[in-house]
């Protein structure tokens, strides 16, 4: 088992020994440092939380600075829910060291924000007919259901705020790994802008 927090630099391309190009997904990854340890007799689970990135002293609440301590403030927070046997201690840093090349991991993050979207570009309707007489009704979404309970059943498909989700994409093999500069280098597209917050964790 192994987890890391990263940041989304940019996509690129690796060419393999077949000299087959693979699109990839390049990931500044961890170091992260063990802030807390959960325990089944204390928290009634078993998890790590790791921070991510250092903070500036004036962005951190008290209450942070108390429970960091010695171990310095942190921008990220995250806690990971134990697996198998692996057993770290407050303190401990992990890097990229902890991934192998060629394993499968599991990627969350935040898609791209799409705004304030209609009923064609958000959920794929093929709007009204492009006959005479159907003037501006080309992208409309139609009817929105019967008008007897004076209101919209919940759940019907309409316009608004599109993206900005929370995605989870598994089974991302690993094609590269930087130890050097701690980067990962992921197969495939993964969600959210450059400079995004990800975070990573094996199958």
């Amino acid at each position: 088992m192994a987890f890391l927090i990263g940041r989304k630099i940019k996509m690129d391309q690796i060419w393999n020994e077949n000299g087959t190009v693979i699109p990839v997904t390049v990931v500044q990854a961890g170091p992260v440092t063990v802030t807390q340890v959960r325990t089944q007799e204390k928290d009634g689970y078993e998890a790590y939380q790791v921070g991510f990135e250092a903070a500036k002293e004036k962005n951190v609440s008290k209450a942070l600075k108390g429970h960091f301590k010695d171990l310095g403030p942190f921008k990220h927070l995250k806690e990971f829910k134990k697996k198998g046997d692996q057993a770290l201690n407050r303190g401990d840093v992990i890097d990229v060291s902890a991934f192998e090349k060629g394993q499968k991991v599991r990627v969350t993050g935040t898609e791209k924000g799409r705004g304030f979207q209609g009923v064609v570009k958000r959920h794929g309707f093929h709007g009204g007919p492009k006959s005479h007489g159907q003037k501006d009704r080309l992208r409309a979404p139609g009817s929105i259901g019967a008008g007897g309970h004076q209101r919209v059943i919940k759940g019907r498909k309409m316009a608004g705020r599109m993206g900005q989700d929370t995605v989870t994409l598994k089974k991302l093999p690993i094609i590269d790994i930087d130890t050097e500069k701690n980067i990962l280098y992921v197969k495939g597209s993964l969600p959210g802008n450059n400079k995004s917050i990800l975070y990573i964790e094996t199958m």
